[in-house]
């Protein structure tokens, strides 16, 4: 139930995600004084390490603020965004700031890991990143020192993928056509070869329908049917086992993950369910 404009902008960017560790001591009512630290960190860092007053205008601003509205229960934190916007030394102090970076930490429905966690921490489990490399190492590298948490990369297996394929195929989207794509990578073969699967959003969703006994759940059973009926229809036509594949991306018009462990998010009243998933992810890779 994310209000649509607060949150447009995390849509149609592709965002790179992490888990993290619960960070210690970290209080949201100090969200002002984290960006000045932080921009002084960053500052130093670019000039190898020279001290750099807190407080003093540099080419890097940094801002960060809270975004309530991606909350699953209210048991859930607020999701906090950081973005970093640069400027030419050069130019004028009133002209416009260019967004080069963006990463915001969440919670979605995060109660089984909350409720273990001491007062002291404070519980962000998934990390989401769009920018350089080098922004999110300098970002990272601030936060574990000050916060003393920890970061990794989070990577989406073959059968969550089939889960996201099967979970956003059965939600309803309205006028929105956007074909079910699976990609598939091909392995020891000498290069890089994919298989690139679409289907029409409404055969799929038909399928899903007779394969769904209860509306509302989803089972490893039902997924798993319904990722053997595809494979037994592109068998049928091409003579090819996807089962001997892995399935490395999956697109549809909610979504699309990859893998490697990058999303990309298409349709703002499914964010918080998305979020859910990922936010389960991210605290099994911690636990």
């Amino acid at each position: 139930n994310a209000d649509p404009q607060g949150i447009a902008f995390l849509l149609h960017k592709q965002w790179t995600l992490y888990s993290v560790t619960p960070l210690y001591g970290f209080s949201s009512a100090h969200l002002k004084d984290y960006a000045r630290l932080l921009s002084a960190f960053i500052a130093a860092e670019k000039q190898k390490g020279w001290a750099v007053e807190v407080g003093v205008e540099l080419d890097i601003k940094v801002t960060v603020s809270s975004l309530p509205e991606l909350k699953g229960s209210d048991q859930d934190q607020a999701a906090i965004l950081v973005q970093l916007s640069s400027r030419s030394p050069a130019s004028q102090r009133n002209s416009e700031e260019k967004l080069v970076w963006s990463g915001w930490f969440c919670c979605v429905f995060g109660d089984a890991l909350s409720e273990d966690v001491p007062e002291d921490f404070t519980c962000l489990p998934l990390f989401l990143v769009n920018g350089a490399e080098s922004y999110t190492s300098i970002v990272g590298s601030w936060f574990q020192k000050t916060f003393d948490c920890c970061f990794r990369r989070l990577a989406i297996s073959p059968l969550n993928l089939s889960w996201m394929a099967a979970m956003w195929t059965g939600c309803k989207m309205g006028k929105t056509v956007s074909p079910v794509e699976l990609v598939f990578s091909i392995p020891c073969v000498p290069h890089p070869l994919d298989i690139s699967y679409a289907i029409h959003p409404e055969d799929a969703k038909a399928l899903w329908d007779t394969v769904q006994k209860t509306p509302g759940e989803i089972t490893q059973e039902e997924v798993d049917v319904f990722m053997d009926c595809l494979y037994s229809h592109f068998h049928r036509h091409f003579k090819i086992h996807l089962s001997a594949t892995k399935l490395v991306n999956v697109s549809t018009g909610i979504a699309s993950a990859h893998c490697d462990g990058i999303i990309k998010f298409l349709q703002s009243q499914y964010l918080t369910g998305v979020l859910m998933l990922l936010t389960e992810l991210a605290i099994s890779q911690i636990q």
